[in-house]
């Protein structure tokens, strides 16, 4: 009787007391990190008014060093449309009677409520009352956007269930191009139908939400399923990784991607989450402004994603039967 093969069972036994603990590093450094580090970098912040007054205030905001990129308006209806264009988070605007706010909580209510307590509070030079006006209110239904972004997650998770599903079941070339394509149209539906029919999270045009979700789904999908089509099961292992543990926590769905620590911020946005955050709320709250780029993006990634499955049912092609394997099955009638 054989002994047991003691040495490759240690072997195993060290790799998954080593591994565990780094996925849990890997991952806690993947969400806690930019949680514990939020903060506004650049937060884009308007500054309206006459020269003079709002040179000042321009003065007293850049003491927060590296904290807000600065954009000069003359009048507040100026400052109101770059709100709405999404050039700026808000926008400090100086009249004859002192200071006025303004905010914009559907682009983000965390920074919203930044500004409130990091703006007001300075601008009102001696501790005046500072008005703040909600330009482009969040929904009533989700005031501090935490529905909207928990939606993410699930989405990011709908993309790579739909990605290995096709992978798993063998789908290749142009079938599974079809079904990637049909499980997000899905998708995309379904997610409309809670957030904006039912939740009220959503404001915009239903079926504008619905392909953002449906291509934020594809580009995810897509990307697993065309790394896998390419390299095989580690592939998707791999695609799923990256969506997962930088994608979801560096997306700023829950503040804002200027409040991230850099690169964070900068490269979930070339993300799918990222991008599909950016997107929906250009939709859903402000009639598509802004919504180039991220679009764009993420039709990139649904492109290259599905080129991708192409490409890999053509070098990777699946096995046939031989020539005549048929006919060998076939009762010889002539005996």
């Amino acid at each position: 009787m054989s002994a047991p093969r003691t040495p490759a069972a240690a072997h195993r036994l060290i790799a998954v007391v080593a591994l565990v603990p780094l996925m849990a590093a890997l991952a806690l450094w993947a969400f806690a990190w930019p949680a514990a580090r939020t903060a506004p970098r650049d937060l884009p912040l308007g500054v309206a008014g006459p020269a003079a007054a709002a040179a000042q205030a321009e003065q007293r905001l850049t003491r927060h060093e590296g904290a807000f990129e600065i954009h000069r308006y003359p009048d507040e209806a100026a400052a109101r449309d770059a709100i709405a264009d999404r050039e700026v988070y808000g926008a400090v605007v100086v009249t004859g009677h002192g200071p006025r706010l303004l905010t914009a909580s559907a682009a983000s209510p965390a920074v919203a409520q930044l500004l409130r307590q990091a703006v007001a509070g300075p601008a009102a030079d001696g501790g005046g009352h500072v008005p703040v006006a909600d330009v482009v209110a969040a929904p009533a239904d989700d005031p501090r956007g935490a529905a909207f972004a928990a939606g993410a997650l699930p989405l990011t998770l709908a993309g790579l269930a739909a990605g290995a599903a096709v992978t798993l079941l063998g789908l290749r070339g142009l079938p599974a191009v079809a079904a990637l394509g049909g499980a997000s149209a899905a998708v995309g539906v379904v997610a409309a139908a809670i957030t904006h029919s039912w939740l009220g999270v959503l404001t915009g045009h239903w079926w504008a939400e619905a392909g953002v979700f449906g291509l934020v789904s594809l580009a995810v999908a897509s990307a697993v399923a065309g790394l896998a089509a390419l390299l095989g099961t580690a592939g998707m292992g791999l695609t799923a990784a990256v969506m997962m543990l930088l994608g979801n926590p560096f997306s700023g769905a829950s503040s804002a991607p200027e409040m991230l620590p850099a690169p964070a911020g900068a490269l979930g946005q070339w993300l799918p989450p990222g991008a599909g955050v950016s997107l929906l709320r250009s939709v859903a709250y402000f009639d598509g402004a802004a919504a180039t780029g991220p679009a764009l993006i993420l039709t990139w990634w649904a492109v290259l994603g599905l080129g991708a499955v192409l490409l890999g049912a053509a070098l990777r092609p699946g096995p046939q039967a031989p020539a005549g394997r048929a006919a060998e099955r076939e009762p010889a009638l002539a005996r």
